[in-house]
């Protein structure tokens, strides 16, 4: 039986017992899984997971992006990064387009709202865009997640999306976008049957929402 644990420490770091335990748990589901000490080295450990010349989606992420992994992916020159030239392209001829090259790109790269110690990842979003990749579009997935984003169980889980990541993500939507923003949709990957294709780097420290 786990303890709830407050939302007022949804912002913690888990401790190392915790996030042992939910890399065993993603392991025997079915992710490939490691524990990194920080940002610095999933920023690092990234260029020898992706392939030169592939076509990478970095979904929308604080982590990427206080990491300077979505900098890297999208400015680099190094791969076929999907977002600048999704942005380039026509928002109403190119739709279509669009929605295709971010629902399968060989590589889809972000974090999650929240990962059990049973071994479920759960993530939360207000367009979608990045769900399809997520779920099976993508070749490969990789999820860069902090350790303040680990909790018990799935019930847990979802109590972080809705008291802690909701509203620090609707703040800075009501900046970027002049809107707040909501769970319109919800994802819980439960295991990876493709072995190798899903990766999780679990960082000891805490990033992102």
């Amino acid at each position: 039986m786990t303890t709830p644990i407050p939302a007022t420490l949804f912002a913690d770091p888990a401790p190392t017992q915790r996030l042992e335990r939910a890399a065993t748990a993603l392991t025997a589901h079915g992710f490939t899984v490691e524990i990194l000490d920080d940002a610095a080295a999933a920023r690092t450990r990234i260029k020898h997971l992706i392939p030169e010349g592939a076509s990478v989606f970095t979904a929308a992420s604080e982590t990427l992006r206080l990491s300077g992994i979505d900098e890297d992916i999208n400015t680099g020159g190094r791969y076929q990064a999907v977002k600048p030239r999704v942005l380039a392209m026509d928002r109403v001829t190119g739709a279509d387009d669009i929605r295709r090259l971010i629902a399968s790109p060989d590589v889809v790269v972000g974090s999650v709202a929240a990962l059990t110690e049973t071994g479920s990842l759960v993530v939360a979003s207000a367009s979608g865009s990045q769900l399809p990749a997520y779920a099976g579009g993508a070749a490969s997935a990789i999820w860069i997640v902090g350790a303040q984003k680990v909790v018990p169980d799935l019930s847990t889980a979802l109590r972080r999306v809705e008291d802690h990541a909701l509203p620090l993500e609707s703040a800075r939507a009501q900046v970027a976008y002049g809107q707040p923003s909501a769970i319109n949709r919800l994802l819980i990957l439960n295991a990876e049957p493709h072995p190798g294709r899903g990766t999780v780097l679990l960082l000891r420290e805490a990033i992102g929402f």
